[in-house]
């Protein structure tokens, strides 16, 4: 009689276990995501597009610093234009257009027949530039409000780059230099005048720009460092590899 008794309740045991597994929700039963792993102390997956540096603010302040009569001169702004053949008829982008100081510059040289892609991640800018555009009566530039990773340039549309005192603003070097380059043609140059400093003292290594660069896909063609006058210590030309 005790047999019975005690092969009936297992048999109830086993019957309530299966039950319970039939009804309860799986997702009480499934393992630990990879979230729960990590907030229990398991190290994150580093991105490949990772960097071992700290970046700039960008810079969000009056536009008038950018206008110093006697920049282009300091610059050899033309000089620059000439190295990253910016001539008649070229697509060109100006990254980190600021008061569009280089951009106008770039559209009467390129003329009617060009375009210049003015990228900024202020609007409040994007609007001052598309302001002087319509007062200089330079149709051929179009502002683009860019990201922190991406200057969402149309792909395969462009000849030539300047990024001009702005590299240490970019909080995401490498993405952003891989879809700047998806914005290239074959041929295409890449221009980076920078200033020499820790990243975020708005300047930043030359020797950090170039692996970078080369990490993004790009390769150092020239450099120079005719620049200096105007505060900046040197002039890179990138092409890609």
């Amino acid at each position: 009689m005790k047999r019975l008794i005690a092969t009936v309740v297992l048999l109830k045991v086993v019957l309530l276990a299966s039950l319970w597994m039939i009804f309860v929700p799986a997702s009480e039963t499934a393992a630990p995501s990879s979230a729960e792993f990590q907030s229990a102390g398991s190290p994150t997956p580093q991105s490949t597009d990772a960097i071992n540096r700290v970046t700039s603010q960008p810079y969000a302040g009056e536009l008038s610093i950018f206008e110093d009569p006697e920049r282009e001169n300091n610059l050899q702004i033309n000089r620059v234009m000439d190295i990253l053949k910016i001539t008649e008829r070229k697509t060109v982008a100006d990254i980190g257009a600021g008061s569009g100081w280089f951009t106008v510059r770039a559209a009467k040289r390129i003329g009617d027949k060009g375009q210049i892609f003015a990228v900024e991640i202020n609007q409040d800018y994007i609007n001052h530039i598309n302001d002087r555009a319509k007062k200089e009566n330079l149709a051929n530039i179009k502002t683009v409000l860019g990201k922190a990773d991406d200057p969402l340039l149309p792909k395969n549309s462009v000849d030539a780059v300047l990024i001009l005192k702005t590299y240490h603003e970019i909080a995401e070097p490498i993405q952003f230099m891989k879809n700047l380059r998806k914005a290239l043609r074959k041929d295409a140059l890449v221009g980076i005048i920078d200033r020499s400093g820790n990243g975020d003292d708005h300047g930043i290594g030359k020797e950090k720009v170039i692996e970078e660069a080369k990490r993004a896909g790009f390769l150092l063609k020239e450099e120079f460092d005719f620049v200096k006058s105007d505060g900046v210590e040197y002039f890179l030309v990138f092409r890609m590899q």
